[in-house]
């Protein structure tokens, strides 16, 4: 299936061919950090179907597996495009968040799953909207947050309000 993207400013841009049974979700922790999420969906492409268009920025990481993976984003707008062996690459991990065609890629396999945050299964459950209604949920009450406890959140052992 031919594919295309772009990052979030449109800097750059790309199409690849990929097989749609490859997508996958991670629950990896470089994901979760990386993305700004709870999960990242990718899928992968062979290297040389890559077609890219503007000149991305490279990070190159070890991730826990011990993999060095090169993550690919906009330098304009950091949108993370994908990701892939910093040398001799022979594939690609497209981040579908940028994809165009994202709403027909649904995963296949979920991977490092004893990383994934305990109350996705639940997430089915909690009350949604449609588009943002210019409204965040009421939230409970709280007395104002000391110094440290705005620095160091959740780790304090300053008792929090009930």
């Amino acid at each position: 299936m031919q594919i295309d993207g772009a990052c979030h400013c449109g800097r750059i841009s790309f199409t690849a061919e990929i097989d749609p049974t490859r997508v996958m979700v991670c629950h990896c922790t470089d994901c979760q950090v990386l993305s700004g999420a709870p999960f990242r969906a990718a899928v992968s492409a062979p290297y040389d179907t890559l077609v890219l268009r503007g000149e991305p920025k490279r990070y190159v990481k070890v991730a826990e597996s011990g993999n060095r993976r090169a993550q690919v984003f906009c330098p304009e707008c950091a949108t993370p495009l994908f990701a892939t062996a910093p040398e001799n690459p022979t594939q690609v991990v497209i981040r579908l968040g940028c994809v165009r065609q994202r709403a027909q890629l649904a995963p296949a396999v979920q991977i490092w799953k004893r990383s994934a945050l305990p109350w996705l299964d639940e997430l089915h459950d909690v009350p949604g909207t449609d588009a943002q209604q210019g409204f965040l949920p009421a939230v409970p009450d709280r007395k104002p947050q000391s110094d440290s406890e705005r620095r160091h959140p959740g780790t304090s052992t300053v008792e929090q309000p009930e």
